[in-house]
């Protein structure tokens, strides 16, 4: 049995932004002893930087399935009445940016599709790229789709499997065989509770566990680490590249299927998941310290204050400043409470500029001349207006330095980054991206310095959007709606 409850906020559209979009946050828990609605609530809460756009969560009540999910924030979308409508001892949530399959209320996740053996729910972070060919191949078989998104895809193939004959964890696998590209996945079932990466492993997925007022040890899935911390779970271990865990009342067992390779998406590391969470035994924080004192190091200039744009570029404009000796210091002050408005600013703000979002500090700016430290450029618009803002603060040097190379690639594994052609980087030179976003000077990260700073394999890591090595393999179809004809100099 099914049970699907009614939408009540309308969609509104969403603000275009210069930097990239992340995709999605997943969050499952398994514990029939606590209220699992709350437990994914709050995860998901905590998870809200992957995506704003709509949310849900969706719960097992022995054979039933309850789910709600909606457009907008997590904590618009869920109230205490709503959570108390979602019984259960299994949870499955999401929030969601739309990478694949727009951004409709049909869309948003948990994906839910009967099967033989009873529903299941599933939560997508990541994106196929080769979903053409897996609709056709399902069409094929006669199963059917009720919305546009790649998550919902991979949902149907397990339950083609299961109503095949297959159990949950054999037919979980075929239909991994199906899919190309990047999946963390988290599934939910009347039994039991799956997590499962891709065999690249390019989203993140972490296991946990938490006690129970009963007594017992039971298990979490989060995308971040920090989705484990709000609910005081503790972290485990990353789930591996090309694994599935399979948790029940029994305990927890592993499954590994096909050959893996870790590429982990550098940009969770750099800006995408947030600095509290723990990557490879350290806090991104430490990592984005290490990322502006290698920027120090290849691109220093004299000035006399450091800063970073809040809050993505704080972390790295400190260790910039560590390195070079300059003073750091808060040269805008960000407006956190701001959302998303259907207010249209009057033509005066306009032509003197809106600052909803940040706003300069002058008595720190005026006279000085300034460093400021971000973690990337995509197209640039907001860089200038940013500048603009310094100098009009009084600032008499701008010097931007940016925490990563050039955005020059498209990615097709979960993020919502432009066709190539609309990627500043992929057409212009430094020096002409210094003249466009008016900078008295401007330097990047080197591709080099980047991968150093993780103290790993660089090899474990899939930098495409800076280099163009795409470690799963394009379609031409898909590549063909991204990137640009090479010109020259492009």
């Amino acid at each position: 049995m099914t049970v699907y409850d009614e939408f009540l906020i309308d969609p509104y559209s969403i603000n275009s932004s210069d930097k990239p979009e992340e995709a999605c946050g997943v969050f499952g828990v398994y514990a029939p002893e606590e209220e699992v609605a709350k437990l994914a609530y709050f995860g998901l809460y905590a998870l809200q930087h992957r995506g704003q756009e709509s949310a849900g969560i969706a719960t097992f009540e022995g054979e039933t399935i309850h789910c709600y999910k909606n457009m907008g924030l997590v904590a618009q979308i869920f109230k205490e009445d709503i959570l108390k409508t979602l019984p259960g001892t299994i949870a499955v949530g999401h929030t969601r940016y739309s990478t694949t399959g727009s951004s409709l209320r049909a869309n948003a996740q948990p994906a839910v599709v009967e099967t033989s053996l009873g529903a299941l729910a599933l939560a997508h972070n990541g994106n196929l790229v080769n979903t053409l060919e897996l609709r056709q191949t399902l069409e094929k078989r006669g199963c059917d789709f009720e919305t546009t998104t790649d998550s919902e895809m991979i949902a149907v193939a397990i339950a083609q499997e299961i109503n095949s004959g297959q159990d949950w964890i054999e037919a979980a696998i075929n239909a991994f065989r199906l899919c190309s590209g990047a999946y963390s996945l988290v599934i939910g079932t009347p039994v039991g509770l799956m997590g499962a990466r891709d065999p690249n492993g390019i989203r993140p997925l972490v296991l946990g566990e938490i006690e129970t007022d009963a007594g017992n040890t039971r298990y979490v899935l989060a995308s971040e680490t920090c989705g484990l911390d709000i609910i005081s779970a503790t972290y485990i271990r990353d789930i591996e590249p090309g694994e599935l865990v399979w948790i029940t009342e029994d305990g927890i067992t592993s499954h590994f299927w096909g050959k893996s390779e870790r590429k982990l998406c550098i940009f969770e590391m750099i800006y995408f998941a947030r600095p509290d969470s723990i990557m490879h035994d350290e806090s991104l924080y430490t990592y984005r310290i290490r990322l502006g004192e290698q920027l120090a190091r290849e691109s220093y200039v004299e000035a006399d204050l450091v800063m970073g744009v809040p809050d993505s570029g704080i972390p790295a404009a400190i260790g910039f400043s560590e390195e070079s000796g300059i003073r750091y210091g808060e040269g805008l002050i960000k407006n956190r409470y701001v959302g998303r408005t259907f207010i249209q600013p009057t033509q005066h703000m306009r032509e003197h500029g809106i600052r909803m979002k940040l706003n300069p500090l002058k008595d720190v700016l005026n006279g000085k001349r300034v460093i400021i430290v971000d973690d990337s450029i995509v197209r640039g618009t907001t860089s200038r207006k940013i500048v603009r803002a310094l100098r009009e603060a009084g600032a008499t040097e701008v010097h931007m330095r940016i925490s990563s190379p050039p955005v020059t690639h498209p990615c097709f594994y979960g993020i919502d980054t432009d066709n190539q052609s609309q990627l500043i980087a992929a057409t212009k030179s430094v020096e002409e991206i210094r003249q466009q976003i008016e900078v008295d000077s401007l330097a990047y990260l080197s591709w080099r310095g980047m991968l150093e700073a993780t103290g790993k394999d660089p090899n474990s890591f899939c930098s495409a959007c800076f280099n163009g090595d795409y470690p799963i393999t394009i379609p031409n179809n898909l590549k063909g709606a991204k990137l640009i004809l090479e010109k020259s100099g492009v």
